[in-house]
C-alpha cells in the first residue's frame, strides 16, 4: 500500500491520536477487504484459468491457494486494507509465476555443464564388432543344442520361468530340468570361451 508522503508524516507525527481523522486527500482510507470466502468464490475460477494457461497442470491449484494465502497475509496486517483486491490478486499471480520461472532457470543453470567440460565419447567400432561376433557365436552355440535343452534354457533365461514351472510344463522332474540347464551352460561357456 502506497501512502502519500504528507499522510505518512501525519501518521507518524506525535500530535496525532487514534481518534483524529486523516487528511482528506489520504489514500490510506480504503474499503475493507471483502470476506475472503466471497472473494475466493468470485476470483478462484478466473485464477484457475489464468494459471492453467501459464503453468503446469499439477501446479495450478497450488498457485491459486498460494495467491489467496498471500492476499490474506497482506490484508491481515494492522491498519492494512486493500483498495482493489482483484487487482492485487492479479499482481500476486503474476509475481508467483515470475518467481517460479526464476527458480526454474536457476535450477537449470545449476545443472548446466558446458560442452567443453562434458566428456563426449563416440561409439567404439571395435567394441561393436566384438559384441556382434559374440552374439553370432552365442546364437550358433544355441542352435547346436538339442531342441529340448535349448527350449529349457530359453524358458528359464529369457522367459524367467522357474525350474518347477519348466518341469510342470515339459513333463519332466526338477532334476531333469537341472541336468538340461547344466548341459546348456557347459556347452555355451565352452563355445564362448574358445575364441
Amino acid at each position: 500500500m502506497r501512502l502519500i508522503p504528507d499522510v505518512l508524516r501525519a501518521l507518524t507525527s506525535p500530535g496525532l491520536t487514534d481518534g483524529d481523522p486523516l487528511p482528506s486527500g489520504s489514500r490510506a482510507r480504503h474499503a475493507p477487504l471483502p470476506a475472503l470466502g466471497d472473494l475466493y468464490h468470485r476470483e478462484a475460477p478466473r485464477l484457475l484459468r489464468y494459471f492453467a494457461r501459464r503453468a503446469d497442470r499439477q501446479d495450478v491449484n497450488d498457485l491459486v491457494q498460494e495467491s489467496f494465502t498471500l492476499l490474506a497475509r497482506a490484508a491481515a496486517g494492522p491498519d492494512q486494507s486493500i483498495e482493489r483486491p482483484e487487482a492485487y490478486l492479479n499482481r500476486i499471480a503474476a509475481n508467483l509465476l515470475r518467481s517460479r520461472a526464476k527458480s526454474a532457470l536457476q535450477r537449470s543453470l545449476a545443472r548446466h555443464v558446458p560442452a567443453e567440460d562434458a566428456l563426449l565419447v563416440a561409439p567404439d567400432a571395435v567394441t561393436a564388432l566384438e559384441a556382434r561376433d559374440t552374439l553370432n557365436r552365442l546364437q550358433a552355440a544355441l542352435m547346436r543344442l538339442s531342441p529340448k535343452t535349448r527350449a529349457i534354457f530359453l524358458a528359464h533365461r529369457l522367459e524367467g520361468l522357474s525350474y518347477n514351472e519348466i518341469a510342470t510344463t515339459m513333463a519332466l522332474s526338477v532334476k531333469g530340468v537341472e541336468w538340461h540347464m547344466s548341459k546348456a551352460l557347459t556347452h555355451l561357456n565352452r563355445a564362448l570361451g574358445s575364441r
